[in-house]
């Protein structure tokens, strides 16, 4: 008797315990639960304020993003993400990325944004919390100089073989016309295939094609003939983001004060310039 009474209370400890286990576990589980939820909660505002950098992804695209003799990141782009992070009370970091995978490290959080010339695609705008358009822009053929008076329109260039950075707005204008090209790194990379005689030709943004094409440049024996579209430029944040308003509001206040417009003219690209509201 003395024994099943001990075997009784034994029992009763052991639930007990075991009760008292698992209340603290779902008090652990729904304080796990508030905490992750509280993370995923958190605004990218708040994810940039609290890390102290906004870091921007961006290729090498005078004048856009590009760097100065001093090996510093300036450019149109460069300068005004610097100043929407002063905004922020951050610092910009920029990390050059593979132009391919600008969705994949804006969502991987290896980047908070991508500031670098980016065309307002149906796949940009599908896949990022935009900004509004702040550059008029198009993709342009670059040829040899010696050669311009033969590529005059999109039915000559049948033939030609093309670079384009790879993913950009220039190798899907390509792919419309169903040319075939040669993907590289970066627009200044198509430049130089063609300079070096290994592509025919290469599409590029135009406002890069201003800056590093024709006399007084890099490629002085290079031009551009046919113009394939017209687009704009904006700035690619994580879906929902709540910077991308926050940037709107910050071009609205720029153009404003002229310090927009300033800055475009420091880098030849203010006829391109979009008005803010």
């Amino acid at each position: 008797m003395k024994k099943l009474t001990a075997l009784m209370l034994t029992l009763m400890m052991v639930l007990s315990l075991a009760a008292c286990g698992s209340d603290n576990a779902g008090a652990d589980s729904d304080a796990g639960s508030d905490s992750k939820t509280e993370a995923s909660d958190e605004s990218d505002m708040a994810y940039v304020k609290g890390k102290g950098t906004l870091v921007v992804g961006i290729t090498d695209f005078e004048p856009m993003d590009f760097k100065d003799d001093s090996g510093e990141w300036v450019g149109f782009d460069a300068d005004m993400a610097k100043a929407f992070a002063e905004s922020l009370g951050v610092k910009a970091e920029f990390v050059e990325i593979d132009w391919d995978n600008k969705i994949m490290e804006l969502d991987g959080k290896t980047i908070d944004c991508v500031w670098n010339g980016m065309t307002l695609t149906d796949e940009v705008t599908s896949s990022m919390e935009c900004s509004n358009a702040y550059c008029n822009n198009a993709q342009v053929v670059i040829v040899p100089t010696d050669k311009a008076d033969k590529y005059q329109d999109t039915g000559s260039l049948s033939g030609l073989s093309f670079a384009a950075e790879a993913g950009s707005a220039g190798e899907a204008e390509l792919k419309k016309l169903n040319i075939e090209c040669t993907p590289v790194k970066a627009q200044s990379d198509a430049l130089m295939e063609v300079a070096a005689g290994t592509s025919d030709a290469a599409v590029i943004d135009s406002l890069m094609a201003a800056a590093m094409v024709g006399e007084g440049t890099g490629y002085e024996d290079l031009t551009y003939t046919v113009g394939l579209n017209s687009e704009e430029y904006g700035v690619g944040f994580r879906k929902g983001s709540d910077l991308a308003a926050s940037l709107n509001d910050f071009f609205a206040s720029s153009y404003a004060d002229g310090s927009l417009a300033e800055c475009a003219e420091k880098y030849s690209v203010q006829a391109a310039l979009i008005e803010q509201k």
